[in-house]
């Protein structure tokens, strides 16, 4: 196995992971995490670096998030959005649930409600207690329910507080985007600042729903490329970071089969499998995994597969934190070596 040649960024003039992570070439693709449901609310800045645990909104919150997400294993995302002048009303509270509608799917089902303060606890409860098959009151919210679905939410880490990258990279990203792109989109499109949902040393990183895809290292001139998909696939390769639809290898496989197909692909409906992968001691890296992508066009007239096979391809040095004293770490690099159709079983 070749180590990835790149030219070194000398640590002692940078404070920011996400400038060592960019210079030394790290890949971020297959870093988006995995995600069942997303939910999603608004709660006003100031946000401390433990924020879940300061706040009392929310405090309340995590040991239910806690049992549904280690107790009951439900791949569930929550984070926090500041509200927006424009988009917000004072006395009331955003909640965002996006949750998987099916096995094959492109995109995330989407709930929004705008609520008063006071209930949106109850309603976050209810939600939680619905995905572990609770009794529950959702349907007492109906009145605040917002027809949405047709808005895409662009959401850019801006957490400064857990680490100093997103606010730096993060924060005037987001205001471009807010101040250029929201307003173009005629309605279609909100911007909105996040708390962490991981990956600092990729930053700016931004979570595009309801399709569900990160992406990291963004820089102002793919703008254009990501909000508006008009041009050639290939140039946003290097910033994705993976569709939270599928697990770390299949996003590998996935990106392969995007680059080649073009821009139809992400409205394909889409599950991934791990066929096979590399047996390893506990804590160490896989060289290699073989994958399986089933698709289909959403009306459903073609399906099909591809199955990859995703290798080791070297090693970079990268960081996780910010800051004057960074601690480096080799981080194993992936490519798809192989990458075949075949025919589908797959069934939603």
């Amino acid at each position: 196995m070749q180590t990835q040649q790149t030219d070194q960024l000398p640590i002692k003039d940078c404070r920011f992971c996400s400038q060592v992570s960019k210079a030394n070439g790290e890949d971020p693709i297959g870093t988006a995490g995995t995600c069942d449901h997303w939910l999603i609310m608004e709660i006003p800045q100031p946000w401390p670096e433990d924020i879940f645990d300061k706040n009392l909104t929310i405090k309340a919150l995590i040991d239910f998030f806690e049992e549904v997400i280690v107790k009951h294993r439900i791949n569930i995302r929550p984070m926090l959005i500041a509200p927006d002048r424009e988009y917000s009303r004072p006395g009331f509270t955003r909640v965002l649930y996006y949750y998987r509608p099916a096995k094959l799917f492109s995109q995330f089902e989407k709930q929004e409600f705008v609520l008063p303060e006071e209930q949106a606890i109850t309603l976050v409860t209810a939600i939680l207690k619905q995905l572990i098959q609770q009794p529950n009151n959702v349907s007492e919210f109906q009145q605040y329910q917002q027809q949405t679905s047709h808005i895409r939410e662009l959401m850019v880490c801006t957490h400064a507080q857990v680490d100093l990258a997103c606010g730096r990279f993060g924060t005037p990203l987001y205001r471009r985007l807010r101040k250029e792109y929201a307003p173009a989109a005629n309605g279609n499109l909100r911007v909105w600042q996040t708390t962490h949902f991981g990956g600092h040393q990729f930053a700016p990183t931004l979570v595009d729903l309801p399709q569900g895809c990160l992406w990291g290292h963004l820089e102002p001139e793919t703008l254009d490329l990501l909000v508006n998909r008009n041009g050639l696939v290939a140039d946003l390769h290097k910033f994705y970071r993976g569709w939270t639809g599928l697990t770390k290898f299949e996003q590998i496989a996935e990106r392969e089969i995007w680059t080649q197909l073009g821009w139809t692909w992400l409205d394909y409906l889409k599950t991934g499998k791990v066929l096979a992968i590399e047996e390893v001691a506990q804590g160490q890296e896989v060289d290699w995994a073989e994958v399986r992508i089933d698709f289909a066009v959403p009306d459903g007239s073609v399906s099909g597969a591809y199955e990859a096979r995703v290798e080791a391809s070297g090693e970079v040095i990268s960081t996780l934190n910010s800051g004057k004293e960074m601690e480096l770490k080799a981080v194993k690099q992936y490519c798809v070596s192989r990458l075949v159709k075949v025919e589908s079983t797959a069934s939603s």
